[in-house]
């Protein structure tokens, strides 16, 4: 028998705590914004931002973040992870500071497409020097506290981001960015060490640029679609060229000797089936995350910082939950966790199909609670199946692919949700609205914001307008929820199809420094 040799960075404990601040800012900033998007909204104290500007928003950044997640990664190989980890935050910060002072909802999408692109360099990063820096037999503990770190920010982005906008303008949901990145400057530079692949590969900038412009042609169709229908070529048009793009992006990386995705890996029916997983439970998760920051905020009438504090319950399953699926996994294996988590997170939303205008807030707060649970017991088992699989050296592929598909899972969710929730509340509310003014019309129409804004105009008759409105929404909301629970369902089914039932052992480490010796490169 082997004798255990620990591989393991003797304060590996340490970095993995300054690797959770650094991961906490990029991942706290879309949940932040999910809170603030009515105030961004809002025409009088906001940018005005329409419901499908309010999209590109958040998928601006994310967008670009799934872009150049494999760009970073193989620069944080060649240049050095820690190199590259500070890069990323110092974009990250500047970025928030630019989005935070917008003046128009143009200039707030751009400055989000820059923080994209410091958050693409972090985020790799940060797994990549956990794989690194533990052993194997440790490594899906720290994978475990790093995922819930990940939920834990998705649950008190919200909080955060409310109380704010109770005390101060909506740029500040940005501006709170600022403080923690230095914070985490100072930390990384500090106690984390430098470390590469000793053979990095080559950056493939043909791949990033077809990737890209396929994705965003492809989620532009959604969103023109569901904001003026799918009957014009702006639509269809974009969406047909988005698909032919990526087809062209995946022959290319097949013929590529230096792919920036390695689509060969999807062969593997394990590593598809983690990957997968990620993307579909971030494709329901972020749709309904959406339309919650809406119904909660107008339908409802919270407050932002009343509706933050609906996500606490997610965020306690998170911290419950999250750090002992590695326990779970090992006790019932990957598939059994997996599937668990996405059948939990699969009934919240099918239970969100009868949430009505009264519904009780003590369901609400326990659909928060089983959701985070359910979560939590996916991103574990599904990330340590996908890091498994590779060579330690590489994990910067392996954080790359589970990241970018999450990303990507994310941005379709609030595209294609986002777009049906759109089209069925415009068709919904159609009659109420026939009796107004051209222009009146058209912006209670286009969104449930747009018709309030109309409605504080019109007087006594505002109050009829209102209800029609949140009547419309909550149907259009239903219609979301249950594309939501149809794709968690499709989740389930890749898991019982391909994820294996007991763990499968660290894939071999080739030969490569120690990570001790990879503290002292560079």
């Amino acid at each position: 028998m082997q004798p255990h040799t620990d591989t393991g960075h003797p304060r590996r404990w340490a970095i993995l705590g300054v690797l959770v601040i650094s991961l906490l800012v990029v991942v706290l900033d879309n949940t932040v914004l999910n809170v603030a998007l009515k105030a961004i909204a809002d025409p009088a104290h906001g940018l005005g931002a329409t419901q499908s500007q309010l999209e590109w928003a958040i998928n601006s950044y994310t967008l670009v973040f799934a872009g150049l997640l494999f760009t970073w990664g193989v620069l944080g190989d060649r240049a050095g992870r820690k190199r590259i980890l500070l890069l990323g935050m110092v974009l990250f910060g500047l970025a928030s500071l630019i989005s935070a002072y917008a003046q128009t909802p143009t200039q707030l999408i751009w400055a989000r497409a820059l923080m994209g692109i410091g958050g693409a360099a972090v985020m790799p990063s940060t797994l990549s020097i956990i794989s690194n820096v533990f052993d194997p037999r440790e490594r899906a503990k720290a994978i475990g506290m790093w995922a819930g770190a990940v939920g834990l920010a998705v649950a008190i982005g919200p909080v955060v981001g409310g109380f704010l906008l109770e005390h101060f303008w909506w740029g500040s949901v940005f501006l709170i960015n600022v403080p923690i990145v230095l914070a985490g400057l100072v930390l990384i530079t500090l106690l984390v060490p430098e470390s590469r692949d000793p053979k990095p590969g080559r950056i493939d900038l043909v791949g990033v640029v077809l990737s890209i412009a396929g994705l965003v042609a492809f989620v532009y169709g959604i969103i023109d679609g569901g904001e003026h229908g799918f009957g014009r070529f702006q639509s269809w048009g974009p969406i047909v060229a988005g698909v032919l793009i990526l087809a062209g992006f995946v022959a290319f990386e097949l013929r590529s000797d230096h792919p920036s995705l390695d689509v060969r890996l999807f062969r593997n029916p394990r590593f598809s089936a983690a990957v997968g997983s990620v993307g579909l439970v971030f494709f329901a998760a972020m749709g309904t995350m959406f339309f919650l920051a809406f119904y909660l905020q107008l339908v409802r009438g919270f407050t932002a910082l009343e509706a933050g504090l609906m996500m606490t319950p997610f965020a306690v399953a998170q911290l419950v939950f999250a750090p002992r699926s590695a326990a779970m996994v090992r006790r019932f294996g990957p598939k059994l966790v997996c599937a668990v988590g996405l059948a939990l997170v699969t009934l919240t939303l099918t239970v969100y199909l009868f949430v009505t205008a009264t519904t009780p807030v003590w369901v609400l707060l326990l659909l928060a609670f089983v959701q985070g649970v359910g979560m939590a017991n996916v991103m574990p088992p599904a990330t340590e199946s996908v890091m498994s699989s590779l060579p330690r050296e590489k994990a910067g592929v392996g954080s790359a692919v589970s990241n970018t598909i999450r990303q990507i899972g994310g941005a379709l969710g609030v595209a294609v949700l986002g777009s049906l929730l759109a089209a069925v509340y415009r068709d919904e509310i159609s009659g109420a609205v026939d009796a107004l003014p051209a222009g009146a019309r058209d912006a209670a129409a286009e969104s449930i914001t747009g018709a309030y804004g109309v409605a504080a105009q019109a007087g006594p008759a505002g109050a009829q307008l209102i209800e029609a409105a949140n009547s419309s929404f909550v149907t259009a909301m239903h219609w979301a929820a249950g594309g939501s629970a149809i794709v968690g369902l499709i989740g389930i089914g890749v898991v019982l199809a391909w994820l294996p039932r007991h763990s499968a052992p660290h894939a071999p480490r080739t030969a490569t420094p120690e990570p001790r010796e990879l503290a002292e490169v560079g």
